[in-house]
């Protein structure tokens, strides 16, 4: 793992007994015990996932409401200390830089937590959209923050064993400012990857393994374990939570990955509003739907998708779906194929498979499986 670069939790891993690879230049671990078992542990129980790869960027000062009104197409005034919201951060042609969280922290003070390996582009590109509000001070945050993210039914029960704030009353999409974990100060946001619920929680660099340490020892009675990047991945997929990269990117924005209601057309302007009216108005060529496979196969990303032995598409996630005991897929394909129900062919190992459009999200909590 030479080269690679380590989150404060590299040797709470090892110590742990997790399967370390390469993810994006990262040394994390992909299991602990098998994908599969975290990944129903996460849906009915509770697990815990590092996360300190993510990085946050801190916004404060005179000014940074408007200028984040400016860099992001949702609503961001909505906001009030202790609201989380997600936006996309859009370019001048609708594409997507990277998707975020904006916790609101108090007044023109704001964290943007974003996707790891957007940490210096991001960065970049917010100061370069600031540039009009000199009284804005935007600080990157990734090195001096860990985050942890416990998820799943029990996530509630278990960590309020080490804590006094009542978690109970943390709305979802909410956060906690200073709250005391085993004697660590945290913030705790009421957020997550997986379809479940849960909490990320920030702490120091220096504190992370304490921290890691203490949830795992609290969640003992509640069948608590450590699950790695295979499940985190499998269990967003399920939920059809877009992952950027795949499902958005600098030339497929939310439009096209049916987010449409994460754009709030009704402030005057922000960055790329009018590409994103245009194709909100007249249609894209292609639009992001959901799949499942009808014949025996899984489709990968990049995988073509066929209409008649034409491509007409590319999958941008595939997997076997755990929870639903189904091989699904997300994929951009030609607006004329986005009907339910409608079937085409994903290319796998040279032989087109049949698949058909379905709904998504494929999984949503509390829903009848």
């Amino acid at each position: 793992m030479d080269g690679l670069k380590k989150t404060p939790l590299y040797e709470t891993h090892i110590k742990y007994g997790g399967k370390i690879i390469d993810f994006a230049g990262w040394a994390l671990p992909v299991q602990f015990t098998s994908i599969l078992e975290e990944h129903h542990l996460t849906r009915k129980g509770v697990t815990i996932f590092d996360v300190s790869d993510m990085g946050e960027l801190d916004i404060r000062g005179p000014g940074s409401l408007e200028m984040l009104e400016k860099l992001l197409v949702n609503n961001i005034s909505k906001g009030y200390p202790g609201r989380v919201i997600y936006s996309p951060m859009c370019n001048p042609e609708g594409g997507c830089v990277d998707d975020l969280m904006v916790c609101c922290l108090g007044p023109e003070h704001y964290m943007l937590v974003i996707n790891a390996g957007n940490i210096e582009k991001d960065f970049n590109w917010v100061k370069g959209v600031a540039k009009p509000w000199p009284g804005v001070k935007i600080t990157n945050e990734s090195s001096a923050t860990a985050e942890v993210a416990v998820q799943g039914p029990l996530s509630e029960a278990a960590v309020q064993t080490i804590t006094k704030a009542p978690l109970a009353d943390l709305k979802y999409y909410h956060l906690y400012r200073d709250v005391d974990v085993a004697g660590i100060n945290t913030m705790f946001a009421r957020t997550g990857y997986t379809g479940e619920d849960g909490f990320e929680i920030y702490c120091t660099p220096e504190e992370a393994p304490k921290l890691w340490d203490a949830i795992v020892e609290a969640g003992k009675p509640f069948g608590l374990q450590p699950a790695g990047l295979g499940c985190r991945d499998t269990l967003r997929f399920e939920a059809s939570m877009p992952l950027w990269g795949q499902e958005m990117d600098d030339t497929h924005g939310p439009i096209e990955a049916g987010l449409r209601r994460f754009v709030y057309f009704k402030k005057p302007d922000f960055i790329g509003r009018e590409a994103l009216w245009k194709k909100h108005k007249e249609g894209t060529d292609v639009r992001l739907v959901g799949f499942e496979m009808v014949g025996r196969g899984i489709a990968r990303t990049g995988y073509p998708i066929l209409k008649d032995g034409e491509k007409v598409g590319c999958v941008t996630t595939g997997s076997y779906a755990p929870t639903l005991d189904k091989n699904l897929g997300m994929g951009f394909v030609k607006t004329a194929l986005t009907e339910l129900d409608t079937e085409f062919d994903v290319e796998i190992r040279g032989r087109g498979i049949r698949a058909k459009v379905v709904k998504m999200p494929f999984y949503k909590r509390g829903a009848e499986e």
